[in-house]
């Protein structure tokens, strides 16, 4: 029997759901440990109890690779291989990272290449400057294939972001996990896979890396809201008293939101990604019950930064400002990115958040919440 925590001739998969706007639902499942499948096998399981699930595909179809050159399947024979797709702008996503890094760090020696695919969700996230810089920020040195055109996506058959495939040193699939949480079982594949092939070296714990700002875990038993799109062609639950308009400049006003429900005032061109605005001035209210809340904004064409400031129940934020403002509430716009606003430093309550933008031309994606 393996002694690992899994059926004797099974793999474990993990819930998940093909659109983006379900991944914090997704996230849900997975910290409350309640989203296991197990699934019969296509091949008979090995040492590990992992059994065989495919060929790992090629990474063809990249449209560059950074850190590193393209890797090919003969040069990840011999090596336990964990493909992450994962895309920068996603929170799920940005929380796994110090798992990630430490993963890769902790068992590169022994035989271990992770490889991170990123699949963009937004146009904005098929920039390369804009994968450099959150690469930079995020401290990234492993291998990063970027999939702007989906090609590794669309061979792996994959539907969520993150998604995580672990493949042994033939080649072979032997678990697919997607989702945030069960990092213990993950870590524990990752050392089946390596003890399997002979190259497991004693380690001592498992890695328990803590993440800060938007990478820290979430609050899950005090999360109440969840993702929530600004461009009309995923928008759900907006208070806008005319509607969103597509793809032309209107002036918008709101009605006092409930529970997750937002709405817009200023002068806005809401397109199908992204809400641009037209005048300084214009804000974004939303009723939240979160620790954490974020948003997904971009700064003007020209580069130039966005001041904004933020307002908890009509005031500063004081001690439950986010890691991308200040305990007045400001903060602005730099580079294409999700931005950490609130961070509820007592107790989560239901709250009423505003953002007034200063300056004109910002854009505005989706909030997410932690």
């Amino acid at each position: 029997m393996s002694p690992f925590p899994w059926p004797e001739g099974a793999a474990f998969i993990m819930v998940s759901t093909p659109l983006s706007r379900l991944r914090r639902c997704l996230a849900l499942a997975l910290f409350a440990g309640a989203a296991i499948v197990h699934i019969a096998p296509s091949a008979a399981a090995g040492p590990s109890g992992l059994p065989s699930l495919g060929a790992l595909p090629a990474l063809t179809g990249a449209t560059t690779w950074l850190n590193s050159a393209p890797l090919t399947p003969a040069q990840l024979r011999g090596k336990v291989v964990l493909v992450d797709f994962w895309t920068y702008s996603c929170i799920n996503c940005i929380r796994t990272l110090p798992h990630v890094r430490a993963w890769a760090e902790k068992y590169r020696s022994q035989g271990l290449v992770v490889i991170g695919v990123h699949t963009p969700e937004f146009g904005f996230e098929k920039d390369a400057a804009n994968i450099n810089k959150a690469i930079e920020r995020f401290k990234i040195d492993y291998p990063i294939a970027v999939d702007s055109n989906h090609q590794i996506w669309n061979a792996f058959h994959n539907n969520a972001w993150p998604a995580f495939y672990l493949a042994d040193t033939i080649g072979q699939i032997r678990a697919r996990l997607s989702g945030e949480g069960n990092y213990e079982k993950t870590e524990k594949a990752i050392q089946a896979l390596l003890a399997e092939a002979g190259r497991l070296q004693p380690m001592g714990a498992l890695a328990t890396p803590q993440g800060s700002a938007e990478q820290a875990a979430p609050d899950i038993a005090n999360l109440r809201s969840g993702e929530a799109y600004v461009g009309y062609a995923q928008a759900s639950n907006d208070v806008t008293r005319s509607g969103l308009k597509r793809d032309v400049a209107h002036d918008y006003t709101t009605t006092a939101p409930g529970l997750n429900q937002w709405g817009l005032s200023g002068n806005w061109t809401v397109g199908a990604e992204h809400a641009n605005l037209n005048q300084p001035g214009g804000t974004i209210v939303y009723r939240f019950n979160a620790r954490d809340l974020h948003l997904v904004l971009r700064p003007r064409a020209d580069g130039k930064p966005v001041r904004f400031q933020v307002r908890i129940n009509g005031s500063t934020p004081g001690k439950n400002h986010g890691a991308d403002t200040d305990a007045q509430g400001n903060g602005s716009v730099t580079d294409t990115r999700l931005y950490q606003l609130v961070r509820q430093a007592g107790g989560v309550r239901e709250s009423t958040f505003e953002i007034r933008f200063l300056d004109a031309r910002v854009g505005a994606f989706a909030f997410t919440f932690g």
